[in-house]
């Protein structure tokens, strides 16, 4: 378990007060602040995965709680609504990420072509809030489906969980990637210097998992994930050897170029394809986890590269940021 992060608003210091202590009933307050929100989410959709040092378990279904979280998701989700209209088809949208684009102005590009070792190791404590725990959000949709979309899921999870090989699960690749890399690689180790765009995508994938009215949007979230990692984990591969990446620094990513190839296809044509001939109801909430993981992805680039090409921290404490302080000795 990991320590509670600092507060950064009205809304988390609302609840890290109240969490450690033997309150069960909290207000439902509208977030005051994007990085307000983003933590508060992260802060209750924890409680679903590791908790935290100091809070209680019970506090998971505490009714009051998913009260609170309610009405920050119902914020979230609005604003995600409002800034996609229209959503595009599922066709139109995994056409247009199938095209090969080549060149592009994400963190993977700016690493490959131009990145420096610290922005390596500040893009890995990025990464970590959710790699640290890959699958985990996707795995709340196994009893979801159903028939052969629910076998070729299994299939796809029981690869990111290794096969049945512990060294090989993929949570743990990431781990072993950061401590080549010189980085804290315990679980959450990153909270603090996270800022909220890179919290609001790991943010949707629990939202989505929690909760079965949006099976069809963890689906889309999943398969634009599977989609787009393979190309991004080649240029990822050549930025990281390119800057003295050893086998153990990119492991990682050299094993999603072709996995994730393969469960490319396996989710567009195994899971989507079958999920929505069987429930053609869901294709909206497809295209929507499809759509609102771009845009989330987007702005998690733009914050990203946007403060690399001034030379300035993509996290949110400096002191905190691998930029600013010599690698552990591996």
């Amino acid at each position: 378990m990991i320590a509670l992060p600092k507060p950064r608003g009205a809304v988390t210091e609302l609840l890290l007060e109240a969490l450690p202590a033997d309150i069960w009933l909290l207000p439902a307050v509208e977030p005051s602040s994007d990085e307000d929100l983003q933590l508060a989410l992260y802060l209750c959709y924890e409680l679903h995965y590791r908790g935290f040092r100091d809070v209680a378990d019970e506090w998971e279904w505490d009714p009051g709680l998913l009260g609170f979280r309610a009405a920050m998701e119902q914020a979230f989700v609005t604003w995600l609504r409002d800034e996609l209209r229209p959503v595009p088809s599922v066709a139109a949208q995994i056409a247009g990420l199938l095209v090969d684009r080549g060149e592009g102005n994400g963190p993977s590009d700016h690493l490959r072509e131009a990145g420096q070792p610290w922005q390596v190791r500040e893009y890995l404590a990025h990464r970590s809030i959710y790699h640290l725990k890959e699958a985990d959000p996707q795995t709340w949709v196994v009893p979801r489906v159903h028939g052969p979309a629910q076998a070729v899921l299994v299939a796809l999870q029981y690869d990111e969980y290794g096969g049945g090989r512990p060294e090989r699960v993929h949570s743990r690749l990431f781990a072993d990637m950061m401590a080549a890399w010189g980085l804290d690689a315990g679980y959450g180790g990153y909270v603090e210097a996270a800022p909220a765009q890179t919290l609001a995508p790991v943010n949707l994938m629990s939202f989505f998992g929690l909760h079965r009215t949006h099976l069809g949007a963890a689906i889309g979230q999943f398969a634009r994930a599977e989609i787009t990692s393979s190309p991004s984990s080649r240029k990822l591969v050549e930025a990281f050897t390119r800057l003295g990446g050893d086998e153990a620094g990119c492991r990682f990513y050299q094993k999603h170029i072709e996995a994730d190839a393969v469960h490319e296809q396996l989710i567009r044509h195994g899971v989507i394809t079958t999920l929505v001939k069987d429930q053609p109801e869901l294709a909206p909430d497809v295209a929507f986890g499809l759509a609102a993981a771009g845009l989330l992805d987007d702005r998690f680039a733009d914050h990203v590269t946007g403060s690399w090409r001034t030379g300035a921290s993509s996290l949110r404490h400096p002191r905190w940021s691998p930029a600013t302080r010599p690698p552990r000795p591996v």
